[in-house]
């Protein structure tokens, strides 16, 4: 039975923010009325969430860490979100030199096979309105672009020309489903994530701006942390950026134990056996 006073979810919450809240713990209003829904005690509310301070130097603090590593200190941070949250499909790095990116998402829906059904003006407008949006604080930003065609990358978003409008409007790169192309022409320092590389931009268009897209699994919402290299994207959760450095030093030197005694002369099984349990024991 619910509390008094409150709305049995069903009633007036969409699934998947009844999902959302019950996991943060927090009262939502639904049509001016407030529903209660109840977790474990010391769940963090949606208000703590988005509260958490989150500085320019935070983030660049996890660009000392390739993707992958950002994953498994995820494990220990967020454990829930072991198996989700990142790409998982095969995608195209333009530069894999490059070290890693790291910042608030700006997303975007597009296509290209067929024109946009809207006029010159319009067209203006939106692409306008698209850029204004990509500018806005907070800042760096990475630019997450799904693509709605049946046949994602038919025509190619990014080139030479989006490249230098991004990276000087504050984006350090993209990850999209998409193409690209222009690779020896592109903004020098912006990093780009795809599913493939093609000739043409064909009459690519962005659709709608600001909504959840899905890159190969990873679902995004607007101003969602991103860590991104040359082994794909995963989104970082607020709560979690100031806690990694810390898991992330507790994992290498758990891991520095294996590592050295992998790499000595005479390593058996035995002795990595050995290596393991010391290993666990290091917290």
């Amino acid at each position: 039975m619910n509390p008094p006073g409150d709305i049995p979810v069903k009633q007036g919450a969409h699934p998947l923010a009844v999902r959302v809240y019950a996991l943060l713990g927090y009262r939502h209003h639904v049509r001016g009325r407030p529903v209660s829904i109840h977790t474990e005690p010391g769940t963090k509310t949606m208000t703590e969430i988005t509260a958490i301070e989150i500085t320019a130097a935070d983030l660049e603090r996890l660009t000392e860490w390739d993707t992958p590593t950002i994953c498994n200190g995820l494990e220990l941070t967020n454990p829930e979100r072991r198996a989700t949250g990142f790409t998982t499909g095969v995608m195209v790095c333009a530069f894999p030199e490059l070290k890693p990116i790291c910042g608030y998402a700006r997303t975007a829906t597009i296509r290209a096979v067929a024109p946009a059904s809207r006029s010159a003006a319009e067209n203006m407008a939106a692409r306008q309105s698209y850029y204004e949006y990509v500018a806005g604080h907070p800042g760096p930003t990475v630019v997450v672009i799904q693509d709605l065609d049946a046949e994602p990358g038919f025509g190619a978003f990014w080139g030479e020309v989006n490249t230098a409008i991004h990276k000087g409007l504050g984006a350090l790169g993209v990850v999209t489903d998409g193409s690209i192309r222009d690779l020896d022409a592109c903004a020098p320092g912006f990093q780009l994530l795809a599913r493939k590389v093609g000739p043409s931009h064909a009459h690519v268009h962005a659709v709608d701006t600001g909504g959840q897209v899905n890159i190969f699994g990873m679902v995004v919402q607007d101003n969602d942390i991103i860590h991104a290299d040359r082994h794909g994207a995963v989104v970082v959760p607020r709560d979690a950026v100031k806690k990694l450095p810390a898991a992330i030093d507790l994992l290498t030197r758990r891991e520095a134990v294996i590592l050295e005694a992998a790499r000595a002369p005479g390593f058996d099984i035995d002795k990595l056996k050995a290596a393991m349990g010391q290993s666990s024991d290091i917290h």
